[in-house]
């Protein structure tokens, strides 16, 4: 509960490099995820090249994004995800949920992260040379948090348990 309620969104960090040890075991809490039927149809791509994070900056637009040491890119083949009857594919809930257990990872590490999911797909997988069948779902930042004005407890601020959870309802 501690690490759950501490973790936030991080859009302001240090020029501190992130550890081998660290980076290696924030990624191996990623791999063990849980995937539907556990095909794992995912890959991350991890982006500390300095002139490969400016591109990637530009289908970002966010000044602060640059400033984050390592770029996790979660990326997922659709062709691989499970299927539900229905044909749902979970493909992009199999990487919120590897994405999850890093963001988790980091915050016990140290390390702060921020979600991003609104940036241009088809740019970024241009820059990274992505085959068709692979698509860019999300970003994860990843660094030691610098001190900053950000507001770290907006995460704190929470619908009531009341409104959003309910028991044996008909």
């Amino acid at each position: 509960m501690d690490l759950a309620k501490s973790r936030y969104s991080v859009r302001n960090y240090l020029a501190k490099a992130v550890e081998e040890e660290k980076l290696h075991y924030i990624l191996e809490c990623g791999r063990i995820a849980p995937s539907a039927a556990n095909f794992q149809p995912w890959k991350i791509n991890v982006i500390r090249d300095e002139e490969l994070k400016k591109r990637l900056a530009e289908t970002y637009g966010r000044e602060w994004f640059k400033q984050a040491p390592v770029i996790l890119v979660f990326t997922g083949d659709h062709r691989k995800g499970w299927r539900r009857a229905d044909g749902k594919d979970h493909t992009d809930i199999d990487i919120a949920i590897m994405a999850d257990h890093i963001t988790l990872a980091a915050a016990e590490q140290g390390l702060g992260t921020c979600w991003i999911c609104n940036f241009n797909a088809a740019k970024c997988a241009q820059i990274l040379n992505l085959p068709d069948n692979i698509e860019p779902i999300a970003y994860l930042t990843l660094g030691y948090p610098a001190d900053s004005t950000d507001d770290t407890t907006r995460h704190l601020r929470r619908k009531s348990f009341e409104e959003i959870i309910t028991f044996d309802q008909k």
